[in-house]
């Protein structure tokens, strides 16, 4: 029994000959331009599902003796594009033997058998110039060979594609080759009195293979015809004739011509073979870069804008790529295409390319009436969009060779373009893990943090509804306070929340005006006045400290904050200070306590959100992050230092305008304070 493709091992290659034992099959159709291939094609596809075997579609570019036509290339590309679309994997090899390269690739990819059209020229053509088909019968060894006689299509699009014209080399190349003869003819002729026939026939030689490495096939050989004519009217007696006295030196025309020949014919091969060579490296340096690239970018613009620029440099086309939408239509991902918009029939291609996975439009059998090519971008997980590609020479479609390549290129992107998406995924995610924590956190602390000054007030109330008439002045006074001060602490915390919130939202917005220092630590102290009445506050300003330009009650409330963390972390009668002076470019506020101080490693994470001393446990941990926020947002920064004596201080820096008002005007300085009040 044939096992299937999926239960194959792939760790033990197998001949031929151990393939067929175990089982395992291996199917190689070789086609080409010649329309009996889908014939061929066909026939492989059935045998291939009745054996249940993998088989390939492999054409070989070799030098031929009659260079293929732009129709016979077009012809080609369809057939290797239908070889696809019928299940097979598809293979072009380059070589200087068709039949050489069959064979080393069927027995290096274990292939069973061999399937190949039967020929169809004349047999002297087999006697002149070798035939394929019994090389590979000869050279095949354990592998079967089956020759296929393939009827050709009546198809109006092969025949259109049949009938046209091999193209021209153009005028240039034939008055170059022309002039080639006249060059070489002269040189011969200054040579003629100093060496022998042969030498000269040597320099007509030398010009042959110069005009075959640099023209086509069909001045290559106008130039052996004239060289051989030039040579016997110049240089062979009778002089300036084309009649010869002696015979043999029709035998010397005939070998020179059949050797220029042979120069000719293999210095247009390896002049074919080292063009072709030099394309695939262009490739596949340009794919290496593309890689590069896109592995240094980030962003899905970023990525597509690499793709495209690659796509259009390597491939002489324009270049788009689309990606679905929120509702799964596909959309460019740039505002427009240059000069040009999708039809609707081009539109529906690329949609039909994005949901079937497969290629459509210009050269495939699906919207080939359409301006260009799509490519879907296949991806491990899905598909993730669709590159569109317009040909430089409107209609004519990509190569198989292009097509091959613009697949590594459209893999490559898809790639690049996955790792993007998932990338943001991921940090969406991450994003909504944290936001999530964040919540959680915060809904923890304000819950724990609301629920002590709430019960002390239901506490207090209760009792001075149950006990009215039970309680003397004195401890309805002190019940009365305690409402009082929960409920400014409890005002204090949801104000905290309300500030963070709008700090992170970027609501609050900085209304600067030109202030004075001491008279912000003054309107801040007149409010805090009751809460350091067991704490005395020592303040230092300096003398010369200038007007500075911001927002007071944004400021205020910095102050006030620290103010009010150091006398909650303070030991009772302890002093608190404030200091201020001037630092060259910045003004330098300090708020220092004789409090525990903080612990090791948390000097910069006390000003994260809901992060708390380790010495005391109240508050939301909210009020030193508002700081920070107020501070940054005035182009200041804030920390915090552990003192050597004990407890800590807290320093925030504000910048000092160079416009100040005192600065600029030193003679008024009453009305400068009064304007900027």
């Amino acid at each position: 029994m044939n096992s299937t493709p999926a239960s194959r091992p792939h760790s033990t290659p197998l001949d031929p000959a151990g393939a067929k034992a175990s089982g395992l099959e291996r199917i190689m159709v070789c086609i080409g331009a010649n329309p009996r291939s889908v014939s061929l094609l066909e026939t492989a596809r059935n045998m291939a599902a009745e054996l249940q075997a993998e088989w390939l579609a492999v054409t070989v570019e070799a030098p031929v003796k009659v260079r293929p036509s732009r129709q016979d290339l077009l012809q080609l590309t369809e057939h290797m594009h239908l070889a696809e679309n019928l299940g097979a994997e598809t293979v072009t090899l380059t070589g200087s033997s068709v039949s050489q390269e069959v064979l080393g690739y069927a027995r290096s990819h274990h292939i069973t058998r061999i399937l190949i059209g039967k020929p169809t020229h004349p047999r002297w053509k087999d006697k002149l110039f070798g035939s394929v088909l019994d090389e590979v019968v000869r050279g095949s060894g354990d592998i079967d060979v089956y020759v296929i006689s393939g009827e050709e299509p009546p198809t109006a699009a092969t025949g259109q594609l049949r009938s046209g014209g091999k193209q021209s080399p153009p005028l240039r190349n034939w008055l170059l080759s022309l002039g080639s003869v006249v060059l070489f003819s002269l040189v011969a002729a200054l040579m003629h009195h100093h060496f022998t026939l042969v030498d000269l026939a040597m320099v007509y030689l030398l010009g042959i293979a110069l005009t075959a490495s640099r023209l086509g096939r069909g001045p290559t050989l106008l130039a052996t015809l004239l060289s051989v004519a030039a040579f016997n009217f110049l240089f062979i007696p009778p002089l300036y004739t084309f009649t010869v006295e002696d015979v043999r030196y029709v035998v010397t025309f005939a070998v020179m011509f059949v050797i220029a020949l042979v120069i000719s014919g293999l210095t247009w091969r390896v002049r074919e073979q080292a063009e072709s060579a030099r394309q695939r490296e262009k490739r596949t340096a340009a794919l290496y870069h593309l890689s590069r690239e896109l592995a240094h970018a980030q962003g899905g613009e970023r990525l597509s804008a690499i793709a495209i620029r690659h796509l259009q440099e390597v491939f002489a086309c324009q270049a788009f790529i689309l990606l679905p939408d929120q509702r799964g239509e596909l959309a460019t991902t740039l505002r427009d295409l240059p000069g040009q918009r999708l039809t609707a029939a081009e539109q529906s291609a690329a949609q039909w390319a994005f949901n079937n996975r497969q290629r459509a439009g210009l050269g495939t059998e699906t919207f080939a009436e359409g301006r260009g090519l799509f490519l879907p971008l296949i991806a491990a997980a899905k598909t993730i969009g669709v590159v569109g590609l317009f040909p430089a020479c409107a209609g004519e479609p990509f190569s198989i060779e292009q097509i091959h390549a613009l697949e590594s290129f459209v893999n490559q992107t898809a790639m690049a373009l996955e790792r993007a998406f998932l990338a943001e995924e991921a940090q969406l995610a991450r994003l909504k893990v944290e936001t999530e924590a964040l919540r959680n956190t915060m809904l923890s602390s304000i819950s724990h943090d609301l629920r002590t000054p709430l019960a002390a007030i239901t506490g207090a109330g209760t009792t001075l509804l149950q006990s009215d008439q039970l309680l003397d002045g004195d401890s309805r006074r002190e019940l009365l306070q305690t409402i009082v001060e929960e409920s400014a602490h409890l005002n204090r915390i949801i104000r905290n929340v309300l500030d963070m919130t709008r700090l992170e939202s970027g609501a609050i917005t900085v209304n600067r005006e030109w202030q004075s220092l001491e008279e912000l630590v003054g309107a801040v102290c007149n409010r805090i006045t009751e809460q350091f009445r067991d704490h005395p506050l020592e303040i230092s300003l300096a003398a010369d400290l200038p007007l500075i330009f911001c927002d007071d009650l944004l400021i205020e409330q910095v102050l006030r904050n620290l103010l009010e963390n150091a006398f909650k972390y303070s030991p009772m009668e302890s002093p608190v200070s404030l200091s201020a002076r001037l630092a060259g470019e910045d003004i330098l506020v300090t708020v220092a306590d004789q409090g525990p101080g903080i612990a090791p490693g948390q000097t910069q994470l006390i000003f994260e959100k809901f992060v708390r001393g380790k010495h005391v446990g109240g508050g939301t941990g909210l009020g030193l992050a508002i700081c920070q926020g107020i501070i940054a947002a005035h182009g200041g920064r804030i920390w915090v230092d552990n003192l050597p004596a004990g407890g800590c201080a807290f320093t925030f820096t504000l910048p000092v305008d160079q416009a100040s008002p005192v600065i600029e005007e030193e003679t008024d300085p009453e009305q400068n304070m009064e304007q900027s009040r």
